[in-house]
């Protein structure tokens, strides 16, 4: 059994933890309940969450690897593409080869490095079905480069209940309280931590079946409140990571 001691998280606004908290009361999210998980059976742990909203593969790499080196974890976190894979003009290759960069450097400097695909967003956002092919392809471009680092992964794409709305918050693009909760522990029974077990994968209840008319409203309500002013801040060339820095920035013990 591996104790780890210093644990790092990269990424964008799913690591922060947006959809589990807000920004007056603070946001947990999935990587502070992993790191919450680890500091269970070791006191000793540092953790840092280096994550900031809004922010693309290659931001993540440019803005937070070198600072992850300099921490020296002995684990690390990276989750990053989402923000790009919903953007036009996306790039696959481009995306993965960001994503290679951190997992190369990442584990060459002695760190277990877990990773993640994506779930098929079109189950969650009926609106984003055209995006499924763009999915595939970096997903089978993640599994490849995570396999060729040695690199543990969290295949979610697989999982039917991922794409279950209870799993995500209303706007559709961050994981809920429970959504974060189970792919921590997702995270945590893929290391093996001492403590997990793989309730995380039991499917929810049935929900009862929509009527066609709940469905439109409720898309046309989304679309209003979460994906009309997303688009409006990519016309302005705006992020809702502007002038946001990292939540955690150095390792520090866990409450």
């Amino acid at each position: 059994m591996t104790t780890y001691t210093r644990y790092v998280a990269l990424g964008d606004s799913q690591t922060e933890g947006l959809g589990d908290g807000d920004d007056v009361r603070g946001h947990r999210g999935w990587a502070d309940r992993l790191a919450e998980h680890l500091a269970c059976g070791n006191p000793d742990l540092r953790y840092a969450n280096l994550a900031v909203r809004g922010r693309l593969a290659s931001q993540v790499r440019d803005e937070q690897l070198a600072t992850a080196l300099a921490l020296r974890p002995d684990l690390a976190t990276v989750m990053a593409g989402m923000n790009d894979l919903i953007r036009p003009g996306f790039d696959a290759a481009a995306v993965a080869a960001a994503l290679e960069d951190m997992y190369e450097a990442l584990t060459g400097a002695g760190a277990h490095v877990v990773t993640v695909t994506f779930p098929d967003i079109g189950k969650i956002a009926p609106m984003a079905r055209p995006l499924r092919p763009r999915v595939l392809d970096l997903n089978a471009r993640i599994r490849d480069a995570a396999a060729r680092h040695g690199v543990t992964l969290v295949d979610t794409f697989p999982l039917e209940f991922l794409t279950d709305a209870r799993m995500w918050s209303t706007d559709r693009l961050h994981a809920s309280p429970a959504g974060h909760t189970r792919f921590a522990a997702a995270v945590a029974h893929t290391l093996a931590l001492p403590g997990s077990d793989d309730t995380w994968s039991q499917p929810l209840p049935p929900l009862p079946p929509a009527t066609r008319w709940r469905m439109a409203t409720t898309e046309l309500r989304w679309f209003a409140t979460f994906a009309g002013p997303w688009i409006g801040r990519r016309l302005l060339g705006r992020s809702s990571g502007d002038g946001r820095t990292a939540k955690r920035p150095e390792l520090t013990c866990v409450p």
